[in-house]
């Protein structure tokens, strides 16, 4: 297992904190992050960078907006972050002389990987959707309350939807107050507060609808493509993985956990992570 590094990288007018471990001579894994208030990249993937780390370069980047990743400017529109984003991502893989790569996107990460697919479908080799955004559905009341932390941000507020992201709040244990202070602190830093309330304004269905892809652009899809979802995801319902099986053009296959919510990487940590080495070496 090599020694992960986190740093800002300067490429081209991006400013990238990553996460990154492994040898750029080996295959890549792309891990993409998903929206919730204070997420990072480092918050997502800790344990996966690790892992994947002995046999591939794992790079977790925190998109622009996010974190420690400055955002050059705030487009009016969620597509218009999703251009930014795709932008950002090609010029890092760039940046290290990245390409057949496997992409892993969790929920807001999978509807970037899927622009990612059909902009560059030769740079990829393989993608997996957990609990992804990018199919039609009905925005939840706990997406809705997720992405309207800032109309009035607490840290109750915060340990609040940090609870739906497990199926069992005894899974955090006395963890979610800890969890809960740590993304608060993250979150009410000014920078990624005025970008995140700059994304998702009210009324919030149309940033679903608008990151929806077109039945005849997931048919163009040919890559294999692992959905993973939790059966009680409370934030992004498990059809979309449904939906997204049924239009998918290329070779698809769907593993779901019972028992388990939005969190799939991290309730579900060791059988996730077998999982996807498996699909990795099957895609090759």
């Amino acid at each position: 297992m090599s020694e992960v590094r986190q740093e800002i990288i300067k490429h081209g007018k991006w400013s990238t904190f990553v996460s990154y471990a492994g040898s750029p001579k080996d295959g890549a894994v792309l891990l993409l992050h998903g929206s919730g208030p204070g997420a990072s990249a480092w918050s997502n993937w800790q344990s996966a960078v690790e892992t994947f780390s002995k046999d591939y370069f794992t790079i977790a980047p925190d998109l622009a907006g996010f974190s420690k990743s400055a955002a050059p400017a705030f487009p009016d529109t969620v597509l218009g972050w999703m251009d930014l984003w795709f932008d950002q991502l090609l010029d890092l893989l760039e940046h290290f002389g990245c390409s057949h790569v496997n992409l892993v996107g969790n929920s807001l990460g999978g509807a970037v990987a899927l622009h990612l697919l059909l902009r560059r479908p030769e740079m990829f080799r393989s993608v997996v959707l957990m609990g992804s955004v990018g199919a039609p559905f009905q925005l939840t009341q706990e997406l809705d309350f997720i992405w309207g932390f800032y109309d009035s941000p607490s840290e109750e507020k915060m340990a609040r939807l940090i609870s739906w992201f497990a199926y069992d709040e005894a899974f955090l244990g006395d963890r979610l107050k800890e969890i809960a202070a740590m993304r608060f602190k993250a979150a009410m830093d000014p920078a990624v507060r005025e970008a995140f309330s700059a994304m998702f304004p009210a009324p919030r269905q149309r940033h679903i609808d608008d990151l929806r892809i077109p039945e005849a652009d997931l048919r163009q899809i040919k890559q294999p493509v692992l959905l993973v979802h939790g059966k009680n995801d409370y934030i992004v319902p498990v059809e979309t993985s449904h939906y997204l099986l049924e239009h998918l053009g290329g070779p698809v296959q769907m593993h779901i956990y019972g028992r388990c919510s939005h969190w799939t990487q991290i309730e579900f940590r060791e059988s996730f992570e077998y999982l996807l080495a498996g699909f990795f070496k099957g895609a090759l």
